[in-house]
């Protein structure tokens, strides 16, 4: 997407203090099957430009496929559009060298505020008719920290989100209602294999609604 460049400042501005890496765009149409709302870009992200291009990437696109989605009929975005980062100092076994790297982290709150500007425009430019979130970032973003991704998972919400009040500094209700499905992060399976029968079901639940949405 291409978003205004007083847009894209004001959230440049907003982000100044925070250690966070580039910027990449949502990606997708602006009518589409689909929003899936993810948590930040990851190193790959920041190379490629390509949302979810990674190995949790592979994993989300084979589910997508399950239910006849592809990036050309997805919109795909994040609570934060730049990449957190850590710094480590360790050393280096195989160097025998002291080093310098910088990991991916999870965003903080105040990262996912200053980036909230962003994904309240996607939400207005494209009113899509159903969204998923991907983990616990983007399920609270939209709805709160009392929702849990490990208890709300596959359930379908239908009601107001959060979006940013006109002082931009806190969250309120939208008037606008919306259909949101809380699935797991794709990341989720690398850490543990046995949430593999749920995270199917729980696409399959979005499957399913999509279906009745087209008819």
């Amino acid at each position: 997407m291409d978003y205004p460049e007083e847009l894209v400042k004001l959230v440049s501005d907003r982000s100044k203090e925070f250690q966070l890496e580039g910027f990449i765009a949502g990606q997708g149409p602006l009518q589409p099957k689909l929003m899936l709302v993810g948590e930040a870009p990851g190193r790959n992200e920041v190379v490629n430009h390509i949302p979810f291009s990674g190995a949790a990437g592979k994993e989300l696109i084979q589910a997508m496929e399950s239910i006849g989605l592809t990036r050309e009929n997805t919109y795909i975005t994040s609570a934060v559009r730049s990449r957190p980062y850590k710094i480590v100092e360790r050393f280096n076994k195989r160097t025998q060298e002291d080093e310098t790297v910088y990991p991916n982290r999870t965003p903080n709150k105040k990262e996912i505020l200053a980036h909230a500007p962003i994904l309240d425009y996607e939400l207005a430019t494209i009113q899509p008719k159903i969204i998923a979130t991907l983990g616990n970032i983007g399920l609270q973003r939209l709805l709160g920290p009392k929702w849990q991704i490990s208890e709300r998972h596959g359930e379908i919400y239908h009601g107001p989100v959060l979006e940013l009040t006109n002082e931009q500094d806190r969250y309120q209700l939208s008037e606008k209602e919306y259909t949101v499905v809380p699935l797991f992060h794709p990341a989720a399976i690398f850490y543990n294999r046995s949430l593999s029968e749920k995270i199917a079901e729980d696409w399959l639940t979005l499957g399913k609604l999509l279906e009745k949405e087209e008819k």
